[in-house]
């Protein structure tokens, strides 16, 4: 028997928290290990328990969601824990400092449930997690931020050398919002094949996962912001 996906709740408020510890308690595959009501806490319980997923908030006391995130995810952390945030803000600075600081993927607190916990078994599938509507209007927001003016050419000729043509359009359709099913249908392969290509994206360019390729994308500007 597959061992249960062990989760960790941080969020300040008690009836959000306890509505999170609920869902995902219904789940069989599901283990709720630790509640945090502020980022220290968060820190010091996820260093103790290790779980699976954290689900973080933002906006918490004592110490915020962005910064706990980066001292458990963040670059140069030897064991990264996978963290989901959810919040009620979309398009704003605070969701895209979380992703800079190592969070694996975000969703909207009104997100349906079904989709709160699917967005879990993706994370815990070391697989990331961003809705094409953060992709498109929160990281294009900060586009020119993410592309300093002296460094994009060599980027962008470093990239375009190491990918191949078929991984480079499967960069951009990545970096536009598009899932894996999307993708295979925009280019008439299948899943499994995006799959693969997705895998060899990350490996030969050494990113962690999707977010991070979604990142660098914009950085380069290999895609750009349409909005």
């Amino acid at each position: 028997m597959t061992e249960p996906i062990r989760v960790l709740i941080c969020e300040d408020q008690e009836l959000v928290r306890t509505g999170y510890v609920t869902i995902f308690s219904a789940m069989p595959d599901i283990e709720v290990v630790g509640e945090a009501a502020d980022g220290r806490t968060a820190v010091e319980a996820a260093r103790r328990l290790r779980p699976d997923v954290i689900v973080m908030d933002i906006r918490m006391p004592v110490l915020d969601g962005i910064e706990a995130t980066r001292q458990l995810a963040g670059p140069g952390v030897e064991t990264p824990v996978k963290v989901l945030v959810v919040t009620t803000f979309n398009v704003d600075e605070y969701v895209y400092e979380a992703l800079r600081a190592g969070a694996s993927g975000f969703l909207l607190k009104d997100t349906p449930p079904a989709q709160l916990v699917d967005g879990v078994r993706t994370i815990a599938r070391g697989e990331s997690l961003l809705a094409p509507a953060v992709t498109r209007s929160l990281i294009g927001h900060f586009a020119e931020r993410l592309r300093p003016a002296d460094t994009s050419r060599p980027a962008r000729d470093s990239v375009m050398r190491t990918l191949t043509p078929r991984e480079l359009e499967v960069l951009e359709h990545l970096a536009a919002g598009l899932s894996n099913a999307e993708i295979a249908a925009e280019l008439v392969i299948s899943s499994e094949t995006v799959k693969t290509y997705v895998s060899r994206i990350l490996t030969k360019l050494d990113l962690r996962d999707r977010v991070q390729a979604v990142v660098l994308a914009y950085r380069i500007g290999l895609i750009t912001n349409t909005d």
